[in-house]
C-alpha cells in the first residue's frame, strides 16, 4: 500500500478538566500536555500505521513550534515533507472533559501546501490513496493522481477550485462548520460521509441512495475524543485504497476512530492493525 496525506498541522496544547469553562467561569486542569496533533499530522500517524508508512506533504511555521512539529511526526513512523513558512506554527488549545469530549480554540491560520511548494508531489503518482486536509487548488488536483482520494470538507474552498472528482467527502452530520449540502461540488464525490459519532453516520451516493452504519464500540475505557474523527477518515482512506466495499471500508474507519478515544491525545490509541 502506498498512501499518503496532503494537510495541516497543528501544535496542541491540552487540559483535562471536568467541565468545559461557561463564559466567566475559572476551572482547573487536572492534566495538560503539549503534542503535534491537526487532522493532516493525526491521518498521516493512523496511515503510518495501517500501511507502515505514510508520505505527509505539508507546511510548516519556521519557529521552534514548527520544528519540534516535525520531530515528533518523524518518530511516530510518518515520512514527512514540509515547505517552511516563515510565520508561526499553527497552534491549538484542547479542553478535554469528564467525559472525554474534546473542545477547540485553533490560534491563527490553516496552512497547507501550495503545488508550487518544492514538495515531491511526483511521488502521489499512482498511489493507492491520499487523503487531504488542507492546501491550494493545485495541491489538490495533484493530490488526485492518485487511485483513491479523500477528503475532508474543511477544505472546501480549494475542491471546489480545483472541481476535480472525489471517492470519497468526510463531513458531519452535527457539527455545523463540517456540513456538506449537495451541489457545493461539481462534480460531485462519489461518497459523501457524514458522522455521527457514537450514533454512526451515514454515507451518500452520487446518485443519492443513503445508507446507514453503526459506531463500533470502544474497545476500552473512553479517554479523550480527540482525534477520533479524523483517526476514522485515515481508516476510510486505507480501506478504499486497498479496494475494500464501502460497506467494509466504513467498518474499519469506525474501527478506527473508536480505537483512538482510548488514549491520551490522538495516538496512544489508534488501531494498530486493519486486520
Amino acid at each position: 500500500m502506498r498512501v499518503a496525506v496532503v494537510g495541516h498541522v497543528e501544535w496542541i496544547e491540552f487540559a483535562r478538566v471536568e467541565h468545559t469553562p461557561a463564559p466567566g467561569e475559572i476551572v482547573h486542569a487536572h492534566e495538560t500536555w503539549q503534542e503535534v496533533g491537526g487532522g493532516g499530522a493525526v491521518a498521516a500517524v493512523q496511515l503510518a500505521r495501517l500501511a507502515g508508512t505514510c508520505l505527509f506533504l505539508t507546511a510548516l511555521g519556521d519557529d521552534s513550534l514548527g520544528r519540534r512539529a516535525y520531530r515528533e511526526l518523524d518518530a511516530l513512523g510518518v515520512r514527512v515533507v514540509a515547505s517552511w513558512r516563515s510565520e508561526p506554527q499553527r497552534r491549538a488549545f484542547v479542553h478535554v472533559d469528564a467525559g472525554a469530549e474534546r473542545t477547540i480554540t485553533v490560534l491563527g491560520r490553516r496552512v497547507g501546501p501550495r503545488r508550487g511548494d518544492p514538495l515531491p508531489w511526483q511521488e502521489l503518482d499512482g498511489a493507492d490513496a491520499v487523503y487531504l486536509t488542507a492546501g491550494d487548488a493545485g495541491a489538490v488536483r495533484a493530490a488526485r493522481r492518485v487511485r483513491r482520494l479523500v477528503s475532508t470538507v474543511r477544505a472546501i474552498e480549494p475542491l471546489s477550485q480545483a472541481a476535480v472528482p472525489l471517492d470519497a467527502l468526510v463531513s458531519s452530520a452535527t457539527d455545523q462548520g463540517e456540513r456538506y449540502a449537495a451541489g457545493e461540488l461539481d462534480p460531485p464525490p462519489a461518497l459523501v460521509v457524514r458522522t455521527a459519532g457514537a450514533s454512526g453516520g451515514e454515507v451518500t451516493a452520487a446518485n443519492g441512495r443513503t445508507s446507514r452504519w453503526k459506531a463500533a464500540p470502544v474497545p476500552g475505557p473512553t479517554v479523550d475524543s480527540y482525534g477520533a474523527g479524523d483517526s476514522f477518515a485515515a481508516g476510510l482512506t486505507y480501506a478504499l485504497g486497498e479496494g475494500r466495499s464501502v460497506e467494509d471500508a466504513l467498518a474499519l474507519a469506525a474501527r478506527a476512530g473508536a480505537a483512538c478515544m482510548t488514549g491520551r491525545g490522538p495516538y496512544e490509541g489508534q488501531l494498530r492493525t486493519a486486520v
